[in-house]
């Protein structure tokens, strides 16, 4: 598996996605405002690797506040800062926010440290972030993986893989403990419009793992469920309501909506972090609108006028009603997902509870 982001001597580095299929070029991030343009620009993306990221960046922003003179509540108050701008960076993910909440109350039981104690502080609780993620990946893996049977074809939308995370991904975890284990399976790769994740990102990584699959068009998948190709859908998730509703990269809900009508089991993996308990349905979930230009452009490419108008959400809501189950870290989900949730959540700090 690749790395997506981590600590490299004194600041965050990540693999630059914009970049790939076709080159693989770190990206060294050493200050709050290169970090947050990563973030927008989707040079880190997927909900796991944001939240990573953010910590991080508050331990970044952290490290610098704590060089040369100034009192505990000025070093607060820079690092509080940091957080607030990268918090502005995106608003769907909700690993992000409750990655910024962690690190704020790390932040706040160190009030009475000095600036470079609670530096190295906030440091150690980051990098703790980013390895309880590799190890939830790991586990959704093992989990998930009980799900493919012998001579499975499945199909992903979008990326959750290594890429997405700090671990080996969360959607596609149990296919890689799948294909580590010898068990014969195929993965079906929707390309996903309108910036191809699927196509740049998941195929990459099947590529590299050795995964055998096949590259597809979003509009296909319906007509391969039909025709009987296409055994489970495995896809991640950006938040989950506390109803279990699940929002996802565009076209996940049209997905699911195949996937029912062909009776072909439709399975979201995504770490407890991804819960938001706060929000109690899909209609809550911000839908973050992206620039016009992704969809005007492909990779680089016209393919439409500026004249034309365009409408280009990042995510879509899939109702709990479509989700066969939702694997975690502590364990496969079902419904009634209110219940599932609630108790798989317990202990485990949410968004907004500070």
């Amino acid at each position: 598996m690749s790395r997506t982001i981590w600590w490299q001597d004194d600041h965050p580095a990540l693999l630059d996605q914009t970049k790939l299929p076709f080159e693989e070029v770190v990206l060294h991030c050493r200050s709050t405002e290169e970090l947050a343009e990563a973030i927008t620009s989707l040079r880190v993306r997927g909900a796991p690797a944001i939240g990573v990221a953010a910590a991080f960046g508050v331990a970044h922003a952290a490290l610098l506040a704590a060089i040369g003179p100034g009192d505990i509540d000025a070093f607060q108050a820079r690092v509080h800062m940091a957080g607030e701008q990268l918090a502005a960076t995106r608003p769907t993910a909700v690993n992000l926010f409750w990655s910024l909440e962690r690190m704020r109350a790390r932040l706040h039981a160190l009030s009475a440290s000095e600036p470079s104690a609670a530096a190295a502080a906030l440091l150690t609780e980051a990098r703790a972030i980013a390895e309880e993620d590799a190890a939830a990946c790991r586990r959704m893996g093992e989990l998930g993986a009980a799900l493919i049977e012998d001579g499975m074809s499945v199909l992903t939308h979008c990326n959750a893989g290594a890429l997405a995370t700090a671990g080996i991904g969360t959607a596609t975890a149990p296919i890689f403990v799948a294909h580590e284990q010898g068990r014969p399976l195929h993965v079906y790769v929707d390309e996903t419009r309108p910036l191809l994740q699927g196509a740049r990102l998941t195929a990459w990584e099947m590529d590299r793992a050795g995964v055998p699959f096949t590259l597809i068009t979003d509009n296909m998948a319906a007509s391969l469920m039909r025709q009987g190709k296409i055994d489970a859908v495995f896809v991640g998730a950006d938040r989950i309501a506390a109803n279990g509703d699940v929002a996802n990269k565009i076209g996940t809900f049209g997905v699911a909506l195949a996937a029912r009508a062909h009776d072909v089991p439709f399975y979201v993996a995504a770490p407890i972090s991804t819960i938001d308990l706060a929000t109690p349905t899909g209609d809550a979930i911000p839908i973050e609108e992206r620039k016009p230009e992704e969809v005007r452009f492909a990779h680089g490419h016209r393919l439409a006028p500026d004249r034309f108008p365009v409408y280009n959400p990042a995510f879509d809501v899939t109702p709990a009603d479509y989700v066969t189950a939702i694997i975690t870290e502590r364990g496969i989900l079902r419904a009634p997902y209110a219940e599932s949730l609630a108790e798989a959540c317990l202990g485990v700090l949410q968004k907004g509870s500070l």
